[in-house]
């Protein structure tokens, strides 16, 4: 429809309002006929001349509307100008702006590399629809099954990914506080654009900047020859570390202060923050933290050097591409099809675990300088507040992927034999002298008959050795040397949770309450929820604003 055939609508419907009679208008015209003479007298060339004048004092209306809209959703960035989208929300308005790009597609020779920076583009970039997921394995265990399929990406895959997200509160504010989010998946999946990372309504209600990026994943965001240029490693968080950058030189454009920024994510997201908080090459891009179930001394978060390196060369041995030459197999492995790289990754780690990230982050001297524990014990992170948290039930999430005697469509109440065999499972490399004292400690029970015992014990196993404890070492290690530090218990089971009652408050399910999912009325939440997610989002956001 052409722009005049939109202002000839509006007037045209702005005219049938203001008459209060039955009319019928189209996009082009206006057909008063249907008002009687004795409504209105269409021979009056008084009535004429004041018809005339309504319309255009309406189509000037209309005009000066349309103009006030187009400023309000097109933004000028550093790389050229973006239009948004304007979203109806709790009765106000969010303007979303989906889909930016804030790096160079890293194809073919930019495979493996770091992400390079954007090119202006001329045009305005049409930023109303979410972008491509970056390439990931995607979980087939339970097809069909809400749990598992709400995580899987729902977007195209592509390589070409590296786009970024953000919502803003109407009318435009200024100096509001940036909140950045970065999603989990334990570096191996995950993708910006699924429902329950939605911004608008945690921009809405509590007029903050809501931004997130997708990063790449597994092998193509992780894979490391450390010391090789055409491999570093820690790609994905260098796509990460590339948004934020994006963020301190774009934002304020969007109403956002590029001074008042906090990151958050969850599980392999707040892994990643602390990274950021170890990392001094990111200390200036933001300004506090919060982690939500996972942090980056976690067992699973990072890869030693020897180990990395030992992964690549099985990958490049799995996909035919062993050479002499370390660069050699870069440029082999640079030319594989993407899929042929997901449907290997998954074998290059040696034994058999049912929590492993097979490609994530590696110590590579430029990112990340040492271990997590070394850098921690040795004080060297930013100075900074930081907020941490975990849920009830951490383990359960991954028990139903495999651990002796569990399923999602039965109680689980496992055998003590089962349990021993579950222990193999999740500390392959642990002696068995090791696992006697964790079943010693995990099973002192003052009532030794109940059926449960044993499935909660390794559920506690499982989330305390994962999550819990080095997110309760990773706080206080921040507030031992004089950094503010809060910590949070979320034990609230979610109405709408798709898995079993014996699962519990899961890993991951609190997020939909961070983001104010129980404020979409139409999804049938409690009123209690609603309120338990205001209040969330009340928290969080004070945080990010005042510390």
């Amino acid at each position: 429809m052409s722009v005049q055939s939109n202002l000839q609508a509006g007037a045209a419907a702005a005219y049938c309002i203001s008459l209060k009679c039955y009319m019928i208008c189209t996009p082009c015209k206006l057909y008063h006929l249907c008002c009687s003479a004795s409504e209105i007298n269409m021979q009056s060339r008084g009535t004429i001349k004041c018809i005339r004048s309504l319309l255009q004092f309406l189509l000037l209306w209309v005009l000066i509307g349309k103009s006030h809209t187009e400023e309000d959703i097109i933004v000028t960035t550093k790389s050229g100008k973006v239009r948004g989208m304007n979203l109806p929300v709790l009765g106000g308005t969010v303007t979303a702006f989906l889909g930016i790009p804030y790096a160079q597609p890293p194809l073919g020779s930019l495979r493996f590399k770091k992400p390079q920076s954007l090119t202006k583009w001329s045009d305005i970039w049409n930023a109303t629809k979410y972008a491509n997921s970056c390439y990931q394995n995607t979980d087939q265990s339970f097809p069909g099954f809400l749990g598992s399929e709400m995580w899987n990406p729902n977007t195209d895959l592509s390589e070409d990914c590296l786009y970024l997200n953000v919502w803003i509160p109407a009318p435009k504010p200024k100096n509001a506080t940036v909140m950045i989010w970065i999603y989990g998946g334990g570096f191996q999946t995950g993708t910006s654009s699924l429902h329950v990372y939605d911004g608008k309504f945690l921009a809405r209600v509590e007029r903050v900047v809501v931004v997130s990026m997708n990063y790449r994943v597994g092998a193509l965001g992780f894979l490391a020859l450390p010391g090789n240029p055409e491999a570093p490693g820690n790609m994905g968080l260098f796509d990460q570390q590339l948004a934020l950058q994006w963020v301190q030189k774009n934002i304020a454009a969007f109403g956002g202060n590029p001074r008042s920024v906090t990151l958050f994510g969850e599980s392999a997201g707040a892994a990643s923050v602390s990274l950021h908080l170890l990392s001094p090459r990111s200390h200036s891009l933001f300004t506090r933290a919060i982690l939500q179930s996972g942090s980056s001394n976690a067992p699973w978060a990072v890869t030693s050097l020897y180990e990395a390196r030992n992964r690549t060369l099985t990958l490049a041995k799995f996909v035919g591409c062993s050479r002499d030459n370390e660069t050699e197999i870069i440029k082999c492995l640079r030319y594989k099809d993407p899929q042929e790289i997901l449907l290997n990754e998954v074998f290059v780690v040696p034994y058999d675990t049912l929590l492993s990230v097979n490609f994530g982050p590696t110590v590579d001297g430029d990112f990340l300088t040492d271990m997590p524990d070394t850098l921690l014990q040795l004080g060297q992170f930013k100075k900074t507040q930081i907020l941490v948290g975990v849920n009830k039930d951490e383990g359960t999430a991954f028990l139903v992927y495999g651990a002796p005697g569990f399923s999602k469509d039965n109680n689980s109440i496992i055998t003590r034999k089962e349990f021993q065999e579950g222990l193999k499972i999740f500390f392959p490399g642990v002696s068995e002298f090791g696992r006697e004292s964790i079943l010693f400690h995990y099973t002192d029970w003052l009532d030794d008959q109940r059926a449960e015992n044993y499935r909660e014990a390794l559920d506690d196993v499982v989330g305390d050795y994962n999550i819990i404890c080095p997110a309760l070492e990773f706080t206080k290690k921040f507030s031992e040397l004089g950094s503010n530090a809060f910590f949070y218990y979320f034990e609230h089971r979610s109405s709408k949770l798709p898995w079993p009652e014996w699962m519990g408050v899961m890993h991951g399910y609190e997020i939909e309450f961070v983001f104010g999912l129980p404020l979409e009325r139409r999804v049938n939440y409690t009123k209690d929820e609603e309120i338990l997610s205001r209040s969330i989002m009340k928290r969080w956001a004070n945080f990010a604003k005042y510390g």
